[in-house]
């Protein structure tokens, strides 16, 4: 999966949810390490979109 179709689909995948996801269950629902996770997310917030968290987890 490239790496814009993987930051659509961390978007998709919070949005879907109801509740606070950690970063592992993430990783593992996309299949890629928690470091390149986290580096999406960085790219994402970077972009200004609004993703909320705390430590070990995500909303």
């Amino acid at each position: 999966m490239r790496r814009t179709e993987r930051l659509f689909q961390i978007i998709q995948i919070l949005r879907s949810k109801r509740r606070s996801v950690t970063g592992q269950e993430l990783a593992d629902e996309l299949e890629v390490s928690l470091r390149t996770l986290y580096r999406d997310i960085a790219e994402l917030m970077a972009q200004r979109v609004p993703i909320r968290g705390r430590r070990g987890q995500a909303t």
